[in-house]
């Protein structure tokens, strides 16, 4: 009889991925996958550690499941895996905190977890640990520096809809923004090769998927890891004639025969190139999409940041997009309350939005986060002032979006429907931005052209 495996995959889209391959791995092995936890001889739960409400949503489920294992005599053999960031970021705690949890895995871990759950359930031998498990307890297997990267040919279930799917083009992130964590839990910058992408993507596009969500910590540093020499001063223009790059990646990409669209998300601002924005404008699968979380404005905020820019290449960029990419949507996030953030900063920052008027845009309160540099600084803000600062700039951006979505009142825009009645435009990512009311006739997974009557909220209603 096979072992019947469930799994609890929170966090974001790079996660979910991680979560696709542990199922893929599963299957291949021969075990049984099951959305039902109450049935599952093992549980495995992908968790979180980006911001302390991650790291509670992750812990919160780790011990709702320990307690339903206790509390359910039916599942009292149940064994309990807790994989992902929380167990590579606290790999040397979580063993003694956790001592009801079966095992731990890290991110390297992902495409060993059927040897794993064997080892657990009895079936075959406990696999031998790889070299630099962070501690001597039998449950960890965390190795303590990720090297792991997705290919083309990885085994994998996907998790989302038929008609949309997450290709992760890198692993880690060589960035050292002073209030991020992932580095240190991802590791560095690791780029696929363009060949396995463009594989994948063609597999996908063939079995039927519509959109394509491109993802890594930092879609915009593909390739550019596999330079030789030193990449370029992050003011100066990127060279893809150096090696690969996301614009060489896109364009090859665009080349694929199919109705899809292509969605480019998690870019940086210090490694954007007029080359690209050309590309994404040449592109007609690539959407008139971009994600790029600027955090703030302030020369003074993004210097402590280690954000690589200044606000003046910040609004030469964002101008030059714009101009570039007729039609753009740009997305993006901003950081308030970050340490030794006045209340002058935080007006330029107001006074940015105001200007830029960001067709999609979130805002979120500094997390203090253990082991970052932003953990230790000085000029910590005060939990009140950062929750009505986030309050001030959410109503600037809740204004702007009425206005946009009144704008676009009396166009007809293309959606990719979604669910019965709901589609989302080319400017609305999967489980981030708004959606459109559609007519429930029109079928799942479909593109359809729809003309916009109305809006509520975020969201727009149409009519075919």
């Amino acid at each position: 009889m096979s072992t019947t495996v469930g799994l609890i995959s929170l966090g974001c889209a790079k996660n979910l991925i991680d979560s696709e391959v542990m199922m893929g791995h599963l299957a291949e092995a021969g075990m049984a996958l099951t959305p039902d936890a109450e049935l599952a001889d093992v549980l495995i739960v992908n968790t979180c550690s980006f911001i302390d409400m991650a790291k509670q949503e992750s812990i919160d489920a780790i011990f709702g499941a320990v307690n339903a294992r206790t509390e359910d005599p039916e599942r009292a053999r149940q064994k309990i895996i807790v994989a992902g960031c929380l167990s590579q970021r606290f790999a040397k705690d979580l063993p003694g905190i956790m001592p009801e949890v079966d095992a731990f895995i890290g991110l390297d871990q992902i495409t060993k977890v059927a040897p794993i759950i064997e080892g657990l359930v009895g079936k075959k031998p406990a696999p031998q640990k790889d070299e630099g498990v962070a501690t001597n307890d039998e449950r960890d297997f965390v190795t303590l520096k990720p090297k792991y990267v997705p290919d083309y040919n990885t085994p994998r279930w996907r998790l989302t809809p038929d008609h949309s799917a997450y290709v992760k083009i890198a692993e880690g992130c060589n960035h050292t923004c002073t209030f991020c964590i992932i580095p240190k839990i991802r590791g560095m910058h690791r780029s696929r090769t363009q060949e396995s992408v463009v594989r994948e993507v063609r597999d996908l596009v063939a079995a039927g998927v519509k959109e394509i969500n491109l993802i890594s910590q930092d879609t915009t540093y593909f390739g550019m890891d596999k330079w030789e020499g030193q990449r370029p001063n992050p003011n100066s223009p990127v060279d893809s004639s150096r090696g690969e790059s996301l614009a060489s990646l896109l364009r090859e990409l665009n080349t694929i025969e199919g109705d899809f669209w292509i969605r480019l998300l998690y870019t940086h601002p210090a490694h954007w190139s007029d080359e690209l924005i050309e590309t994404i404008a040449q592109c007609d699968k690539v959407v008139k999409y971009v994600d790029i979380p600027l955090q703030h404005i302030s020369d003074r905020m993004l210097a402590v940041m280690k954000r690589k820019t200044d606000g003046n290449y910040i609004r030469d960029l964002l101008r030059r997009m714009r101009a570039g990419i007729p039609g753009l949507g740009i997305r993006t996030t901003f950081i308030v309350g970050f340490p030794g953030e006045t209340e002058e900063d935080f007006s330029e920052l107001l006074e940015f939005i105001r200007e830029f008027r960001f067709e999609r845009a979130g805002v979120f309160q500094y997390s203090k986060e253990e082991g970052t540099p932003a953990y230790k600084m000085s000029g910590q803000i005060h939990h009140m002032t950062r929750k009505g600062r986030w309050s001030r700039a959410m109503a600037e951006l809740q204004k702007i979006a009425a206005e946009l979505n009144q704008e676009q009142v009396g166009k007809t825009v293309r959606v990719l429907v979604e669910q019965p009645g709901v589609g989302r435009t080319a400017w609305d990512a999967p489980e981030i931005d708004g959606s459109v009311h559609v007519d429930e006739s029109i079928p799942v997974g479909e593109f359809a052209d729809v003309t916009i009557r109305d809006w509520r909220g975020y969201d727009l209603v149409a009519a075919r």
